[in-house]
């Protein structure tokens, strides 16, 4: 006989078969109180369900708000008059800022890749029949590379029409759908309050802001033609500055701050009279934000878990009762009392995996569904999924021990006496 056809060593069939054997014996008690099982593991389902959906949405939540934020445009610093909320200040109204500032910060300031100027209004956009409340944006043709916004019919703005304010514009594309649904609004003539313009394109559809606002209810028109015709002012409401991704962002912004201080005579530790706004920032803050609420009403959802392994030992308590006899029987025909042990641990372990394998499909539909209703993305993370269910076989190891410990140890004379 060759050393390939000998058999295994003795001591590992008979694990193998110890294993098995047991294993087939908690498969079949479970089986016989089939009513009694499905209720043990309810709280095991109800702590996976709860835990894996809530994680899963809150993934999908932090995934919109980086879709929104991302709808902004990549890299956008917005330069606003004024200090933010919460730093203090006077009461003085800053100054707007000038269009040398933008001059000043395209040709001063390294990592720039596009500045746009943008004074916005609101008003009525009337064709034909059909009327439209939207949103002014006076900028230039700079705007549109700064945001990465693209043209889906007709052209930009040209240099003569920006120089001389001309009443020209680019429609969004939510205004397009609600003044001219099926027509081409290229070339037409659009009424915006008192003031009519030439539509010379139409924008690509960019969906929901950052805030929820609806980035493609707007028309933009030469900032002049804005100032002269809705503000009545020169002012500059805020300044759009695409970076380079090359450069860090917040270098970029610090470059920014030192050069306005400069141009807008703040000295010493006098704050500044404006307020820079990071769009990458606000999408790290924001999720950094949603994470923290995900993590804490998951944790609070992870307490059923552990009322769930508090119902398995309750009820294998119970069961060690119930089978006294059964388990006197065993002990007295031969049966070691690890091999008691290893049924009754088996049995709670095959139970919570069981409740964890009910708990992550019933969360995966309800996911896909709450997903849907709350509009944000489905985010399956496979990770999430695979720690709750190895965490609900934990549970049943934990909370199976002491039943099964308190089975090996009964006495096989007074078991067999317990009516």
């Amino acid at each position: 006989m060759t050393e390939a056809d000998a058999p295994p060593p003795p001591g590992r069939a008979s694990t193998t078969r110890l294993v098995g054997t047991t294993v087939l014996l908690a498969l079949r008690a479970i089986r016989r109180h089939l009513l009694r099982s499905i209720l043990t593991v309810l709280g095991i389902v109800i702590g996976v369900f709860a835990v894996v959906t809530i994680v899963t949405l809150g993934k999908g939540a932090t995934e919109s708000t980086r879709q929104q934020i991302s709808s902004l445009g990549a890299n956008i610093l917005t330069v606003l008059p004024g200090q933010a909320a919460g730093r203090g200040g006077g009461g003085e109204t800053p100054p707007p800022f000038k269009f040398e500032d933008l001059d000043a910060i395209r040709d001063q300031v390294a990592g720039v890749t596009a500045v746009a100027p943008q004074a916005q209004s609101s008003a009525t956009a009337v064709h034909n029949a059909a009327n439209w409340s939207t949103t002014v944006n006076g900028t230039t043709d700079s705007y549109l590379d700064a945001q990465d916004w693209k043209i889906e019919d007709g052209r930009r703005f040209t240099d003569a029409e920006e120089q001389a304010g001309k009443s020209v514009c680019l429609m969004g594309s939510t205004v397009k759908q609600n003044l001219y649904p099926g027509e081409a609004p290229v070339g037409s003539t659009l009424r915006l309050g008192n003031v009519s313009c030439t539509v010379i394109g139409t924008l690509a559809t960019r969906g929901a802001g950052g805030f929820g606002q609806d980035n493609d209810d707007t028309v933009l028109m030469p900032i002049k033609a804005v100032q002269r015709r809705f503000t009545g002012n020169r002012d500059i409401r805020a300044i759009i500055v695409s970076a380079d991704p090359a450069y860090d962002s917040a270098d970029v912004q610090e470059s920014i701050a030192k050069l306005l201080r400069e141009r807008r005579n703040i000295s010493g530790g006098k704050l500044d009279d404006f307020t820079i706004f990071d769009s990458r920032q606000i999408a790290d803050t924001l999720s950094g934000i949603t994470n923290i609420l995900t993590g804490i009403v998951g944790a609070v959802a992870a307490i059923s878990l552990l009322v769930g392994g508090i119902g398995i030992m309750n009820i294998m308590l119970v069961s060690v009762t119930e089978r006294t006899r059964e388990i006197g029987i065993r002990l007295a025909i031969g049966a070691v009392a690890r091999e008691v042990m290893l049924q009754f641990l088996v049995e709670a372990v095959v139970l919570s995996c069981l409740g964890g394998l009910i708990g992550l499909v019933l969360a995966l539909f309800a996911s896909l569904g709450l997903a849907a209703a709350l509009n944000v993305p489905f985010v399956f993370d496979p990770w999430t999924n695979l720690t709750a269910f190895l965490f609900s076989g934990l549970i049943g190891v934990v909370f199976g021990y002491f039943p099964a410990r308190r089975a090996a140890a009964l006495n096989p004379i007074d078991a067999l006496r317990y009516e």
